[in-house]
């Protein structure tokens, strides 16, 4: 069986296009070739910046013969409908086989596909897979029509076998395929012929071309470290870095240089990402200080001063990008200095969105949605307001507008710098996170306030302007935020009611964007003193409504109606977050519907910790048996309740018990009943289910002895009035109807 060799020979491809690159390329061809019916026996796909490399192992020499048996018209159909048969069949008249059916006698075809060699079938392949290539960008060149990411130069295309090689021949707009090509662009020695893929790979390293990007990945990292290691430093890991810079040179040299003196008083952060982003530059950190003191280049050559000069260019062009981010930090740490009221004013003339109002809006909103947090996560609402207002005020420095990704990290230097708390300092830089699964989930009160009040903020806005996510579409990261809201409040154990806090934000954004001075009135303090008697919503229009002597506008009205209907839909998205984040922690998704069929399924806290126990009661055999209990009780009961058409809710007498395990039911209910409600009442589901779990003995005897639909009418009623005490007491502790049995 042969093997196959692709080679695609291009101007440079950018980094960030390589590996996917490989990977489209791969799937193309293989594809193509499993569909032709080429099988094989493995791929690899490689990538350097100026190469796409395919080598396949033994492929099929030719595609195997395939016969396909066709239905044709009847016999006896008109000729021209024989004739169009056999056009499509490609078969003459006498090849057709008459045969008995059901339905008659009917023609047969049997059309015979002979194989093809493998050489013509992957010109084929490769050329579809060149000319339809999935670059996010292409272009143009010359004359011709073909579109690459850059000018494809050359195409190699070889099978290989122990007898020798031989050239796929084929032609894309000129581009004629053959069996050579060519190394590093600088130290290569031209043009030079392969017969296979091991031939290839040892060629082109002697011509300084590593082809395995995890090899050069490997090579630098080593070298890297190993430099910083003799001077007494370490290198400071970013992996996205050093993958991207694997995919700049074909043949990596690492080179150690100095930063200059003026520049060592910057951030560290400041440095190592001026240095990433401008230059692809590592950062090399003083492990005594923390100070980043020198940085790490990568060439693509080797030169006769060991690098010096490239060194040197290199310093030079880094002068002037930290002289830039100095010149940042210094004006940034003046302003800062006096208080920073030009940044935070300046963001009242900064969009959020055209519906939402500006920054300066929104921080005012959050900063109020803050204070009201504080308490819940144990910090003082007065820093928690300081914390939220100070927050956002690095995006109007000089060094964010820059360097966005520093937005956050900067805010927490100027906030030291103004004189801030400390923990209003730590609040701007974490207010952010989480940013994602593996993001790490502020502890500290106030940072759990801001960055509460921020994500509730944007989730609560969007839901009022319906701009929510949808299939796959989510441009605001909305689904992050619930996923960072609902990481802040269990993984700080917090205990608060999500609907209250909806329902607040969610006014102060009708009051944005209706600018209704009575609806902004009433959200003033004068409401915090009838939340307790009326709920959010009931005390903000029960002040309405007393201020205007009993009638409420329309508007506020319908209002009113409203706002409860965006509240419940943006917890129902909340609960679709939770359900996949409790996936991932290995809770069944029938036992999170379970729990969130329950009353106080706002308070998420509650609700994992309920589901938790529920896990373990249902993984028990007693949790499983109880359910299967359960179950036949409240499908008896159903039937009967609606067969009946009344409710067999109350009335259960134990004096008209006719058999000992009912009665013994009885004795177990009676004694579970309160036992499972002073356990729910103290949160303590591990005791409740395990109270319910006492249950299973006489509920089991019960079914085994007594037939529930007796003819006794008085006995069938109370026995089913029995097994309505069952399901209450059991659905207390979670609606164990949408468990699975």
């Amino acid at each position: 069986m042969p093997n196959l060799l692709i080679e695609l020979f291009s101007e440079e491809i950018p980094a960030r296009m390589q590996a996917r690159a490989a990977d489209d390329l791969k799937k193309k061809v293989t594809d193509g070739l499993v569909e032709a019916g080429l099988t094989y026996g493995g791929a690899k796909a490689f990538s350097t910046p100026r190469r796409l490399t395919l080598a396949l192992e033994d492929l099929l020499s030719e595609s195997p013969t395939v016969k396909e048996e066709r239905k044709g018209p009847k016999v006896g159909a008109p000729e021209k409908a024989l004739e169009g048969f056999l056009r499509g069949a490609g078969v003459a008249r006498e090849d057709l086989e008459e045969r008995d059916t059901p339905k008659g006698a009917v023609y047969f075809a049997t059309i015979t596909k002979p194989g093809r060699p493998a050489a013509e079938i992957v010109a084929e392949v490769l050329e579809d897979a060149i000319r339809n290539f999935p670059w996010p960008k292409s272009m143009r060149w010359g004359a011709g029509s073909l579109r690459w990411v850059r000018p494809l130069h050359s195409i190699l295309c070889v099978l290989s076998s122990d007898e020798g090689h031989e050239v796929v021949a084929m032609d894309v707009d000129g581009i004629t395929a053959g069996d050579t090509t060519e190394g590093h662009r600088f130290m290569g020695s031209g043009r030079f012929a392969v017969h296979g893929f091991e031939d290839y790979e040892a060629k082109l390293k002697r011509d300084r071309v590593i082809l395995n990007a995890e090899e050069r990945a490997e090579a630098i990292w080593s070298e890297a470290t190993n430099m910083a290691f003799a001077q007494r430093m370490e290198v400071v890991e970013d992996k996205g870095l050093l993958a991207e810079v694997a995919g700049l040179v074909e043949w990596p040299v690492v080179l150690m240089g100095d930063i200059a003196e003026d520049f060592l008083g910057l951030p560290p952060e400041v440095l190592q990402t001026s240095m990433k982003e401008h230059q692809k530059f590592f950062s090399v950190k003083n492990p005594k200080t923390g100070r980043i003191e020198k940085f790490i280049t990568v060439a693509n050559r080797e030169t006769a001063d060991q690098g010096a000069t490239i060194l040197a260019g290199n310093q030079k062009v880094l002068f002037a990008r930290l002289s830039d981010a100095k010149f940042f930090w210094e004006n940034d740490i003046r302003v800062a200095s006096t208080g920073a009221a030009e940044w935070l004013e300046s963001l009242d003339n900064v969009t959020f969105h055209n519906k939402l109002g500006s920054q300066g809006d929104r921080i005012g909103r959050i900063a109020a949605l803050a204070a009201e947090l504080a308490p819940v996560a144990g910090a003082e609402a007065v820093v928690a307001d300081t914390a939220a207002r100070w927050a956002k005020a690095d995006l109007s420095s000089e060094m964010v507008y820059e360097f966005p990704e520093l937005q956050g990290l900067m805010g927490r230097y100027y906030a030291e710098t103004a004189g801030h708390p400390a923990e209003v300092a730590a609040a701007a830089e974490e207010h952010y996170s989480p940013l994602g699964p593996s993001d790490d989930v502020p502890g500290a009160p106030v940072s759990v306030s801001v960055a509460l009040a921020d994500k509730l903020d944007t989730l609560t806005g969007f839901w009022a302007i319906d701009e929510k996510p949808t299939g796959s579409k989510d441009p605001f990261a909305l689904r992050r935020a619930a996923l960072g809201v609902i990481r802040l409040v269990l993984e700080n154990g917090l205990r608060m009611p999500l609907d209250a806090h909806f329902e607040r934000q969610l006014l102060r954004h009708e009051a944005h964007q209706s600018e209704d001075d009575m609806l902004t009135d009433a959200l003033a303090k004068d409401i915090e003193v009838e939340i307790a008697d009326h709920g959010v919503l009931g005390a903000v229009f029960h002040t309405i409504k007393a201020a205007v002597d009993g009638e409420l506008p329309k508007h506020l009205d319908k209002l009113r109606e409203s706002l409860p209907d965006v509240s419940g839909d943006l917890l129902g998205f909340f609960h679709d977050r939770l359900k996949v984040y409790l996936r991932d922690q290995g809770i069944r998704h029938d036992v999170i519907d379970a729990c969130i069929a329950m009353p106080g399924n706002d308070d998420l806290a509650l609700l994992v910790a309920r589901a938790q126990a529920l896990q373990d009661f249902m993984s028990t055999e007693d949790g499983e048996n109880l359910l299967q209990g359960f179950k036949r009780a409240n499908n008896i009961l159903s039937q009967a309740e609606e067969k009946d058409g009344v409710e067999y809710s109350y009335g259960a007498d134990v004096k008209f018990a006719e058999d000992e395990t009912e009665k013994a039911l009885f004795a177990a209910l009676d004694g579970a009943d309160g036992a499972i409600t002073a356990a729910l009442g103290s949160e303590d589901f591990a005791l409740a289910m395990g109270t319910m779990a006492s249950l299973r003995a006489p509920i089991d005897a019960f079914f085994e002895a007594v037939q529930v639909n007796s003819d006794n009418e008085v006995v069938r009623r109370n026995r089913l009035n029995l097994l309505s005490r069952i399901r209450g007491i059991c659905l207390q502790a979670a609606d164990l109807t949408r468990v699975e049995g």
